[in-house]
């Protein structure tokens, strides 16, 4: 599979520059941080979350979870919840499920960033499929979710 025609339309309009990589087939982002021999917390990973208003995207770290609450409170919207895997797929249908890239802006979703990719040097995020990854460097990366919404909302998984 290519990269969506959303994706790459999108990062095209606004000269974005990446670099593809591929990877053994993964399933889930550990997986493919490993498969691609990424740190989890380079990989940017896509949350979808909806209410009755619709759907919003999560970015954040692969090494972290979405403190829901912190979230909601942030973009103000208290009734979020995890999108289901029809919404997903119905929004996101140039993509296979759970290789949504962290650029819901392509596909009208509004896109929330979390600070804790501020720190990396360069950040890696799926490709729509499992089994590419792009990589931008950390001034790309920025320059392309600098209009997006920027907070703290993630946390560390207690294991």
């Amino acid at each position: 599979m290519s990269i969506p025609s959303h994706l790459s339309s999108y990062l095209d309009q606004r000269g974005a520059h990446y670099d593809i990589s591929t990877h053994a087939r993964s399933h889930s982002s550990l997986e493919t941080a490993r498969c691609a021999n990424v740190s989890l917390g380079k990989l940017a990973k896509s949350v979808i979350l909806e209410d009755e208003r619709g759907c919003v995207m999560a970015v954040v770290p692969a090494d972290r979870m979405v403190m829901l609450g912190e979230f909601s409170r942030f973009v103000g919207r208290h009734r979020l919840k995890l999108a289901g895997e029809a919404r997903i797929a119905a929004l996101f249908g140039d993509c296979e499920p759970g290789a949504i890239p962290p650029v819901g802006m392509a596909w009208g979703v509004p896109t929330i960033v979390d600070d804790e990719l501020e720190s990396n040097d360069v950040v890696y995020m799926e490709g729509g499929d499992h089994e590419q990854l792009l990589r931008m460097s950390h001034a790309e990366f920025r320059a392309l979710m600098r209009a997006q919404p920027h907070g703290s909302f993630s946390k560390t998984p207690a294991h």
